[in-house]
């Protein structure tokens, strides 16, 4: 009932997870990712423990194969699950069970890896794992985007849409950004708004955070103040308005 995407960016460093489904909440359940170390996508009839407990291995240091031939192995219900994920040698492993809703199944490629069950036909995963290749050259979670965008125009969830979700961590275990349509006529094109607005203030202050290589992150906000003040004016200069929700103080 989703279709998803599981990528490590080659350049950075960084793990992300895209998803969308005709189902509640997607974001809440299927992406795991522990940060500079692995990512995992589990979906189909969810297992919250699969992602959990794999993500935890990898970040450990065990191939991504190994432990999801394991999780395979032990799960009496793994016929129904769909897993795939990425771990710190960015390996790929998927696994869609033999009794996942039609139409269902998973593509890879170097540092990518796109599953999904009950779709509208095989152009959905194909679809999203062309576009994110053609698309290296664009920031990372705007590849991400831009891949789930082309794998809803080659049909989606053959039910329609209702969920989204984008995560992408750098080197912590505490996302870079995480954005969630939990119940959206549009979700993909929610996360899109949700992603510039995220780009006026938050991504500014998520850059200066604390991390595990500098724990007191950057405490003068002097530049954070300045990134902030150089987007509003960039923006206001191309002719874009704010696409935030939120009142404003002067308005």
């Amino acid at each position: 009932m989703t279709y998803s995407i599981v990528a490590r960016d080659p350049d950075t460093g960084q793990y992300g997870v895209a998803v969308a489904s005709r189902f509640f909440a997607v974001g809440a359940l299927v992406p795991h990712i522990r940060g500079g170390k692995c990512a995992v996508a589990t979906q189909a009839f969810v297992s919250p423990i699969w992602g959990l407990e794999a993500a935890d291995r990898m970040a450990a240091g065990e191939a991504a194969g190994e432990v999801l031939a394991d999780l395979v192995r032990r799960d009496g219900g793994q016929a129904i699950r769909q897993a795939h994920m990425i771990d710190a040698e960015g390996r790929v492993a998927a696994h869609t069970g033999r009794n996942c809703v039609d139409w269902c199944g998973h593509v890879s490629d170097e540092g990518v890896s796109v599953a999904g069950n009950m779709l509208a036909g095989e152009a959905v995963i194909v679809g999203t794992l062309c576009a994110y290749t053609k698309n290296r050259h664009l920031p990372f979670a705007e590849r991400l985007m831009k891949a789930m965008e082309a794998g809803q125009l080659a049909g989606g969830d053959k039910r329609g849409t209702q969920s989204a979700a984008l995560v992408i961590h750098r080197t912590e275990d505490y996302p870079w950004i995480s954005l969630r349509a939990d119940d959206h006529a549009d979700p993909l094109g929610e996360l899109r708004r949700l992603y510039d607005v995220a780009h006026e203030r938050f991504l500014h202050v998520a850059d200066a955070m604390p991390t595990r290589a500098n724990f007191s992150g950057v405490t003068d906000r002097s530049g954070i103040d300045a990134a902030i003040a150089a987007e509003e004016a960039r923006r206001k200069a191309e002719g874009r308005v704010s696409r935030s929700f939120a009142t404003r103080l002067d308005a």
